[in-house]
């Protein structure tokens, strides 16, 4: 039996791609020899230097997924450069904090748009390309340990997370038979904007690392081999797994 992670040949639509996770992820698909259509907020040099460091092909593609309005142009651009999206990864997200007694109602839908809503339709379009010639694809969609967990201060988030969670197993019960595999990844503390607050706080700091059995928060960099297998060859027989890259914290 042969096993393969070389993602030569193939092309990876990345979101959230200008810095953090979805920047580690870039370039770890990069590395292993995927073409990336970098999408992101705001300007992606770093990530588009990093992956071409890796002899990578990069087009970036400037967009906000706070909206449905940026979908059709991340596939016509794709379309424009004569890509075929083979692997996607929905790692776009965002979150805010406060106590849900006082949590507002924008709040909530900003962060439902970006990280559930956009995830779902942008996930239609690709599977659309993807189902055209018969040739399938993977999605990977970035989760949390709040897929798993309640976690305190962000409803929205955790509500967004714990759908996308189910999302993945539904899509993948959908998907499958038509060689669509669709999986997540559930990232534990990573340094990243997101935590920032939480690295800044040093009892909430200090709470955190003491329940990481690996001792440290996750960089950006440990994110990518989780990502590479599950779009790769070597996982064409998983469906609908929700991936703990946690150092260890769901297993305390």
């Amino acid at each position: 039996m042969s096993i393969s992670f070389d993602l030569t040949g193939k092309t990876a639509v990345v979101t959230g791609a200008n810095t953090g996770l979805g920047q580690g992820i870039a370039v770890a698909l990069a590395r292993a020899g995927a073409s990336i259509i970098a999408v992101g907020r705001s300007a992606m040099d770093e990530t588009e230097r990093l992956c071409q460091g890796m002899g990578a092909s990069v087009h970036s593609v400037q967009a906000d997924l706070s909206s449905l309005e940026p979908i059709e142009h991340i596939m016509a651009e794709s379309a424009k450069v004569g890509e075929r999206v083979d692997i996607l990864v929905n790692n776009a997200g965002i979150i805010r904090r406060a106590d849900s007694i006082e949590f507002t109602e924008k709040e909530w839908d900003d962060v439902m748009n970006v990280n559930l809503k956009s995830t779902f339709f942008l996930s239609q379009a690709v599977a659309k390309r993807m189902l055209e010639d018969g040739a399938g694809g993977k999605i990977i969609n970035i989760a949390s340990l709040l897929s798993f967990q309640g976690g305190i201060r962000i409803p929205s988030y955790t509500a967004s997370k714990s759908g996308l969670a189910g999302l993945t197993r539904l899509l993948a019960c959908e998907w499958a038979a038509k060689g669509i595999n669709v999986n997540a990844i559930a990232p534990g503390y990573f340094v990243t904007n997101n935590t920032e607050a939480l690295r800044d706080d040093p009892k909430r700091s200090s709470e955190i690392l003491g329940r990481i059995p690996a001792g440290r928060w996750g960089d950006p960099t440990d994110i990518g081999g989780a990502a590479v297998f599950l779009a790769s060859s070597a996982a064409d027989y998983i469906h609908g797994v929700v991936l703990p890259v946690d150092g260890g914290w769901l297993a305390r």
